[in-house]
């Protein structure tokens, strides 16, 4: 009888020191995988602007979903993203600037109806494919010009987007993608950007909700003077806006 309680008191408390260990596991916090600042705060702001000009590879928000940003003056940066989302190489990556006044102080050898398209579209979800050239040095591209859109032309993005606009402020123009594994669904939410990619980024700066459920509009813009651009995607901005915008600026041009 002795040996029997003694037995089924050392089982009792085996299963309350079990019941106790799994509740401490269950209950235990979980680190998130990268550092995730507020997008609201100044700090969390210079805190992703300080990773993005060191070199690093975070998670942002935009004006439509989110994505992954990285300074256009770290070739090596750019090529991380690359092997985060798997994306394929012969895809190329676009640049956001915060301002056209930056773009046309690179002097890029634009025709007044691309110009006027620009002005148009930009800022917002529309974004031009042009040719590549030195100018893009002079905006500040730096040694990510080989890394940044193709050989011969590259997309330019002026977000509408106060907070992006702030960290390309402090950063120069950012090498972006959606933060999405290759072939996935957009990210819509901070959260998904770190459950999905945050073991591999070195930030995610979190602003909620995004504003926009699918990405920007492309627009292929390299045969504009001839009187034609191209959808190359329809985004968030439908293609019978941009084409109606174009086609009421060419009018006025010509």
């Amino acid at each position: 009888m002795i040996r029997g309680s003694l037995g089924c008191s050392f089982s009792f408390t085996n299963t309350l020191l079990h019941h106790s260990q799994a509740e401490t596991v269950k209950e235990a916090p979980t680190s998130p995988p990268c550092i995730n600042p507020s997008s609201h705060q100044t700090s969390g702001l210079r805190t992703i602007a300080e990773k993005l000009n060191a070199g690093g590879v975070c998670g942002v928000p935009t004006d439509t979903v989110y994505a992954l940003a990285a300074s256009c003056k770290h070739p090596e940066a750019i090529e991380k993203i690359y092997r985060i989302k798997d994306r394929p190489q012969e895809k190329p990556i676009c640049i956001f600037i915060s301002n056209v006044d930056q773009l046309r102080a690179a002097a890029p050898p634009f025709s007044p109806l691309l110009w006027e398209f620009m002005e148009n579209v930009y800022p917002g979800g529309v974004g031009c494919i042009v040719k590549k050239g030195d100018w893009l040095k002079t905006l500040g591209v730096g040694d990510g010009y080989d890394r940044v859109g193709t050989k011969d032309s590259i997309m330019i993005r002026v977000p509408d987007q106060t907070i992006t606009v702030h960290l390309i402020d402090m950063t120069g123009p950012l090498a972006i993608t959606s933060a999405n594994p290759s072939g996935e669904t957009d990210s819509t939410h901070h959260d998904m950007v770190i459950s999905r990619l945050g073991h591999w980024l070195d930030g995610v700066l979190c602003d909620g909700q995004s504003n926009e459920v699918v990405a920007s509009t492309v627009v292929n813009c390299t045969k504009i003077d001839e009187g034609d651009i191209t959808i190359l995607r329809e985004g968030c901005v439908p293609a019978a806006k941009v084409m109606h915008i174009f086609e009421r600026v060419k009018n006025q041009i010509v």
